[in-house]
């Protein structure tokens, strides 16, 4: 039978050394037998040194389980062919915690875009509604390091497309899909591969469980057509927007993206007979989350956003369609199948500023579309805005939503979130204020 038991006294070996395998090296190396690899050998260090083994004495052992983290992909790392051969050992982070609180209520939230936002929100209204909750997952807590765990806490869990494919014996309560569209194709192949490794939430849970996708999204549909799922499905139709626009007085909310992701919160907090009053006094005190929709400066007729995490079209969408005058800082790496869409009537009120190594991409994807210049960094962009609308006295927006991977000039997306706020800080809202 399975449990937490399950992982007492195997030989284990953990690959990957990011937030995800560093946690469960230390929930798991006090009762097994463990061992370490990472791609990156500079993670080696005094504490976990005597646990690495080398490539090939890994080869030559056998061990009872392969604990791999999300950031590893089988096809492309060190060990793919001796994964490849012990597929059916692979399990993840997500498995080890469900095993070892199977019977806690657990709310998994995933999607191509606004993942972190949702799940933020939904804790927040938890709890001012005073229930135990935790939240963990890619939000970037691990699981496995809460402590002080009851039977009734929750835990609501942020997950990617990563940790859901590798899994082998997680369960979820709740289970949201936001939306899907292309995104990690280069790990995933193609979008229907995509979609399967997010609906495989739901395909795994049982008839007293609860999933939540988007009613109108042609990759879902397609995906579940002819499929027998059997928890309480309820499809999201996002009727309910004109509702949310009179209760919510946060700015921060108010674009399409957010709206979408709101009629989510909304429909698992009602399940929980969470009063209106709760839900709404909770999401107008909501502030966001650093780099994700983040405005940073909103007076004398110019609002400055930092989205610094978008890093798909999809993700930027609803905030070109929700603001005026736009001033858009864009590009970076694409990501394989992404494209630019956005209906017609939008094109007049955007003006876009690419950055980046990809100037060709984003180019062709802009091309008798909307207005744009390339400008190479971030900094340079911003001195052109600057100049642009030093004497325009209309309402304005400088939009940073890069709608692709930091990689080419950054660490990752954080790094490029400071280094913006501090250029338009310098250059703006010193001269603003």
């Amino acid at each position: 039978m399975l449990s937490k038991k399950t992982f007492y006294k195997k030989k284990i070996l953990i690959y990957g050394l990011g937030l995800s395998g560093t946690s469960c090296f230390q929930y798991l190396s006090k009762k097994n037998i463990i061992t370490v690899f990472d791609d990156n050998s500079s993670l080696k260090n005094k504490k976990n040194k005597s646990y690495f083994l080398s490539k090939n004495k890994i080869f030559k052992t056998e061990f009872d389980f392969i604990v791999l983290s999300p950031g590893i992909d089988i096809k492309k790392c060190k060990l793919n062919n001796y994964l490849l051969k012990n597929k059916n050992k692979i399990i993840t982070e997500l498995d080890i915690f469900y095993l070892t609180y199977p019977e806690n209520l657990k709310i998994t939230i995933t999607g191509t875009n606004g993942k972190s936002t949702t799940c933020q929100m939904l804790f927040n209204i938890f709890k001012s509604n005073k229930l135990d909750v935790r939240l963990v997952g890619n939000i970037g807590r691990p699981p496995l390091v809460e402590k002080g765990i009851k039977n009734k806490t929750i835990f609501i869990i942020e997950a990617s497309s990563y940790q859901i494919s590798y899994s082998k014996f997680f369960k979820t309560d709740y289970a949201a899909i936001l939306n899907l569209s292309p995104d990690h194709l280069e790990r995933h192949g193609n979008i229907n591969q995509y979609a399967k490794a997010k609906l495989k939430l739901i395909f795994d849970q049982n008839k007293n469980n609860y999933s939540y996708i988007e009613n109108n999204n042609q990759i879902i549909n397609k995906q579940i057509k002819n499929k027998k799922i059997k928890s309480k499905l309820k499809k999201i139709n996002y009727t309910k927007e004109i509702f949310f626009k009179k209760k919510i007085k946060n700015i921060y909310l108010l674009d399409k993206n957010n709206l979408n992701n709101i009629h989510f919160v909304y429909s698992i907090c009602k399940n929980f007979k969470i009063s209106d009053n709760r839900i709404f006094s909770s999401l107008n005190r909501f502030k966001g989350l650093k780099f994700r929709k983040q405005i940073v400066y909103n007076k004398r007729n110019l609002i400055i956003i930092n989205d610094s995490k978008s890093t798909t079209f999809s993700s930027t969408s609803g905030l070109l369609c929700s603001y005026k005058n736009i001033y858009w800082v864009v590009g970076g790496m694409f990501k394989k199948g992404d494209k630019f869409f956005l209906k017609k009537k939008y094109y007049k009120n955007i003006k876009a500023y690419i950055i980046g190594l990809n100037k060709k991409y984003f180019v062709n994807q802009f091309r008798n579309k909307i207005k744009f210049r390339y400008f190479g960094n971030l900094k340079k962009a911003m001195i052109a805005i600057k100049k642009e609308i030093k004497n325009d006295i209309s309402l304005k927006t400088i939009l940073f939503s890069p709608a692709a991977a930091s990689f080419d000039q950054f660490k990752n997306f954080e790094d490029r979130g400071f280094y913006f706020n501090k250029i338009a800080k310098n250059i703006f809202i010193k001269n603003y204020k």
